[in-house]
């Protein structure tokens, strides 16, 4: 229970932070937005532009965890993770506080979970995010985001909303080693204190869930 209120405050400190004490908005932002989005980079500083595509990498990371997770819960774990694609963090946090343990998988996975749960998933997204971590670091201005992270309420909540995926992965990290039997407590640390890549690593790494459809399909071929 301390748990789940834990992340209802969160939830709540955050929105107030973002609408209440962030930096204000800027006239711009909605353009910059528009052209974020499109591909119109010309001019946006290559660490806004990384940023704001591995803004778009993140859900996909939650995604896989989300959605195995979501075959045992009540609520619909598929809308969270759907809207965490718009806002992030603040559609997540409602997830972590309304879920129950869940440390079994059962049933079939199906062509949806098993594109969620190949390590194939985790390489490509791992490779995409390289790229653009090196784009980001290696031709940014530090100097201009440090700026725009000071002024732009946009810039200053995406930032936020970034470490917040990274300090919010362990919460359903356990649960997920469990359904795999993958019981390893270093494992488990050394992919909850290495923000971003850990997770990344963990998708391309993590042994695949059991699948009874699996089973019954091998069942079925053998003499009776």
């Amino acid at each position: 229970m301390s748990r789940k209120i834990g992340f209802w405050l969160l939830w709540l400190g955050v929105i107030t932070y973002a609408f209440l004490l962030a930096p204000p908005n800027q006239p711009e932002t909605p353009e910059l937005i528009k052209n974020l989005s499109t591909g119109k980079w010309e001019g946006i500083n290559p660490l806004i532009i990384a940023l704001f595509n591995i803004m778009g990498i993140w859900p996909m990371i939650y995604g896989a965890l989300m959605f195995i997770d979501g075959r045992q819960q009540k609520i619909p774990a598929w809308l969270f993770a759907t809207v965490s694609f718009g806002v992030g963090a603040f559609a997540l946090l409602p997830y972590l506080a309304l879920r129950q343990p869940n440390q079994e998988f059962t049933g079939s996975k199906g062509t949806f979970l098993k594109v969620l749960d190949s390590r194939w998933l985790g390489v490509a997204l791992t490779l995409g995010t390289l790229g653009l971590l090196s784009f980001g670091l290696l031709k940014g201005n530090w100097g201009d985001f440090a700026q725009q992270w000071q002024t732009n309420r946009f810039i200053h909540v995406m930032s936020l909303d970034f470490c917040l995926l990274c300090l919010l992965f362990p919460a359903l990290l356990g649960d997920d080693m469990a359904r795999r039997g993958w019981k390893n407590s270093q494992v488990f640390w050394a992919v909850a204190l290495v923000p971003l890549v850990g997770p990344l690593l963990y998708l391309c790494l993590r042994p695949s869930l059991p699948d009874s459809g699996d089973e019954v399909a091998t069942g079925s071929q053998q003499p009776v």
